[in-house]
């Protein structure tokens, strides 16, 4: 009998069950669009916490970025860790946590889209940001199916397009019955797994033989890249920044994370939430990143393996196969979590934003709540194409967009269309409509313009990547929101004022606007 195969299988087949159960028992948490969208906003502090940081973290930073950031960039890329740790969840939760909380339920939203739209008085703003996340989410969706399908095909020799089909079937079962209470409380198992699996990869990556050791190693992924010559230059250090400001400030704008701030129930919820998410965001970012450090040392020529292929073959080569197991559910941990908050946003964008916004605006909670589901296997079942898509296309020509840029592309736009808007609407009155459409229109033509010159002019193919185009966007957005607001018409006064006065309030204290009428 093939033990090694059989604790792989076993330890997989756990974890699938245990998801499907909580899908099962949690299936009446979801009758209605609040439940399935929010959890009706009654969330616990450890619980958010951790569906804000294993919706943070998925196959993209395992597989994708300390694969090519960790070999390309060495110990400076733990900086993109902590970047993630202090700017993309503790700052966030402290400038950002409480106010969304507080002026969501007083505007009555439940999705960024609905958010523009009452807080800047104009509905056409729900459906232009809504049609932004339906068609810019589903490349960061992709991605995530990329780097599972490369780990499973490595770690069980199945092949890609099977491992792809798999995990959507898994995830359309679970979205569907289960809705967010039930993705609040696998995200909470998954974070356990999560960390666990990242203490075990560490340990046992740096205990492998060409490794040395924790404190040997560290010295000698030192000395191996000086060996190399592989520094970090002046280009390097923008392309490090870049990445940086990308994954961490660009956070700040993306649905999936923000919606997080929605569901969370009370001041002691928000404040343990703060901390907790930032240890886990330490934990998981520096810890992946630092076993990405170690491929100089674990492969004859690490930059002959393909990029997204790179930390798959490097724990194949140090894991035993119970452990690999393991880490293969680490992996499919993160990323199951936030495939399940990529889909919840693109769907309630299309289902809550689109279709009661505009398509049937009398459709009942049920429509609504069935179309939400109906619509998220819809987005399951595109991105898992993409994923397949980006692979044949890769087998036949030799060439594929990776992990890191597919995401990059796709937060770089979502957070530099939203970051804006959504953030100067919680702290400058004078934030106008004007502002967050320059900031939508401007992003997009933005980006399409510097992504076409990083295709067609050499030179700047080196300075223009997909994460340095995200970077100008969300610069472009901070800066141009405020200014564009002082010379346009702001939203009616009273409704801003409510806004703010709400922003003020105890989270219990908040209500709805014209509850009390």
């Amino acid at each position: 009998m093939n033990w090694d195969l059989f604790w792989k299988i076993a330890i997989l087949a756990l974890y699938v069950a245990g998801m499907l159960a909580i899908a099962f028992f949690t299936r009446k948490r979801s009758k209605t669009v609040g439940d399935t969208l929010l959890g009706n906003r009654s969330m616990g502090g450890w619980i958010t916490a951790f569906a804000y940081g294993t919706t943070y973290f998925s196959a993209v930073i395992f597989i994708g970025y300390a694969g090519e950031q960790g070999y390309t960039f060495g110990f400076h890329s733990l900086w993109i860790g902590a970047g993630n740790a202090f700017i993309g969840a503790m700052l966030a939760w402290i400038l950002l946590g409480r106010r969304t909380r507080n002026a969501t339920v007083y505007l009555g939203t439940s999705t960024m889209p609905e958010y523009f739209a009452a807080r800047y008085d104009d509905k056409k703003l729900k459906l232009f940001a809504a049609l932004i996340v339906v068609v810019f989410l589903l490349p960061y969706s992709a991605s995530v199916y990329t780097g599972l399908g490369y780990l499973f095909k490595s770690v069980f020799n199945i092949d890609f397009i099977w491992v792809v089909l798999a995990m959507a079937a898994l995830t359309a079962i679970y979205f569907f019955f289960g809705g967010y209470f039930a993705t609040a409380v696998s995200d909470f198992a998954q974070g356990i797994v999560m960390l666990v699996g990242v203490v075990v990869m560490i340990a046992f990556v740096f205990n492998y033989e060409a490794v040395g050791g924790f404190i040997e190693g560290l010295k000698n992924i030192a000395d191996k890249r000086g060996e190399l010559g592989l520094t970090v230059g002046a280009d390097g250090i923008w392309q490090l920044v870049c990445l940086v400001v990308l994954t961490s400030l660009g956070s700040w704008g993306l649905p999936q994370i923000v919606h997080k701030f929605h569901t969370v129930k009370d001041e002691a919820a928000i404040k343990k939430a703060t901390w907790v998410s930032t240890a886990f965001a330490l934990i998981i970012g520096v810890g992946a990143y630092l076993v990405g450090c170690t491929a100089v040392l674990i492969f004859d020529n690490a930059a002959a393996v393909p990029v997204d292929q790179r930390i798959p073959e490097l724990l194949a080569k140090t894991l035993p196969a119970g452990l690999l197991g393991l880490i293969a559910v680490l992996v499919l941990s993160a990323s199951m979590s936030t495939l399940s908050g990529l889909t919840l946003s693109i769907a309630s964008s299309a289902g809550v934003d689109i279709m009661k916004g505009y398509l049937k605006k009398d459709a009942s909670d049920k429509a609504v709540n069935l179309t939400v589901k109906i619509v998220g296997v819809i987005v399951i079942a595109v991105s898992a194409g993409i994923a397949i898509y980006n692979d044949f296309f890769q087998q036949a020509t030799g060439r594929a967009t990776t992990i890191v840029n597919l995401m990059s592309l796709s937060w770089g736009v979502l957070a530099g269309s939203f970051i804006g808007p959504y953030v100067y609407g919680l702290y400058f009155k004078r934030a106008s409509r004007a502002a967050a459409y320059v900031s939508f229109i401007g992003t997009l033509l933005i980006t399409a313009a510097l992504y076409i010159v990083s295709l067609t002019v050499p030179a700047a193919a080196g300075v223009l990547t997909a994460p340095a185009i995200g970077v100008i966007t969300i610069a472009y957005s901070l800066i141009g929101v405020p200014v564009v607001s002082l010379f346009t018409r702001r939203p009616p006064a009273p409704l801003v004022e409510g806004v703010f006065a709400a922003q003020k309030l105890p989270v219990a204290e908040v209500k709805e606007r014209g509850a009390e009428e």
